[in-house]
């Protein structure tokens, strides 16, 4: 009687490489979604406290005990609520992107746990960006509703939709960028001097309080200024919410982010490479 043939091995068939490598960059978005929704609450507090501190002093206060700010009409609270929002847009990429960035980095060397996903190093990089552009979408849509009620005056605002959902994408992507770039320049004991060094003069010179075309009585100011991304995010959002006020030619804006985007991605991947790898 012959006796059975063995049975051959199971075939591993191996993944394709891209196949796995959307799923490492898939898997690790679901993780950092999970992380920020199971953290929401230290989130939402941190999103709104900035912005909604100054609409309410600006736009509420100071028109109640009769101190007159800008023009002291609608037309300002509308003009400040759009620099709001792109203000929190540019803030929450930056800091969402940037403070774990700097901790992985750290001693501690977080980020070594990411890189033996099946992906390259500039995917891990991108997958940075993707989730800090996802938390500044969600700063805007938090922001906005609560910046256009506040105010004691009316906020006049007439939303050019196809402006504002292509625009809305790139500032968030802009700032998540950003962010990369500067948590590659920063360690955990200089972090301080990018709040206090960087991101203070990108607050007060972004065209959040006022047009920038406004600034064309200080010529040189006007064109430093086009040096700040969120310059170019304050004036899209206005275009987008309050189309009447006075804003920067809309092909300038869009290049402007474009430029940022690109430039602040590929010197950010470039930091990044360099610090995980070096």
């Amino acid at each position: 009687m012959t006796a059975p043939a063995p049975a051959s091995p199971t075939q591993v068939v191996p993944r394709p490489r891209g196949s796995a490598s959307r799923a490492a960059f898939l898997a690790l978005l679901g993780r950092d979604l999970e992380v920020a929704t199971k953290n929401v609450r230290e989130v939402l507090p941190r999103t709104l406290m900035h912005p909604v501190l100054m609409v309410f002093v600006f736009t509420y206060v100071f028109p109640k005990i009769g101190q007159q700010v800008g023009t002291g009409s609608a037309e300002y609270s509308s003009v400040l609520v759009a620099g709001v929002v792109a203000l929190a847009v540019i803030f929450q990429g930056i800091q969402s992107v940037a403070l774990p960035l700097v901790q992985e980095l750290g001693p501690s060397r977080e980020i070594d746990d990411r890189l033996l996903a099946p992906l390259s190093v500039s995917l891990v990089a991108m997958e940075k960006v993707v989730v800090g552009a996802l938390h500044s979408l969600f700063a805007a849509v938090v922001v906005f509703p609560v910046a256009a009620t506040m105010p004691a005056t009316t906020v006049e605002l007439n939303v050019n939709w196809l402006v504002l959902v292509t625009l809305a994408p790139l500032a968030c992507v802009t700032a998540a960028a950003a962010g990369l770039a500067f948590g590659t320049f920063f360690d955990p004991r200089t972090v301080p001097r990018l709040f206090g060094i960087v991101l203070l003069p990108v607050v007060f010179l972004g065209a959040v309080y006022y047009p920038w075309a406004q600034l064309g009585s200080i010529r040189w100011l006007q064109g430093v200024v086009l040096a700040n991304p969120l310059v170019y995010a304050s004036e899209g959002f206005r275009a987008a919410l309050v189309p009447s006020v006075p804003h920067m030619f809309l092909p300038a804006v869009y290049a402007g982010l474009l430029v940022f985007t690109c430039g602040l991605s590929a010197l950010g991947i470039r930091r990044f490479e360099r610090r995980v790898l070096g």
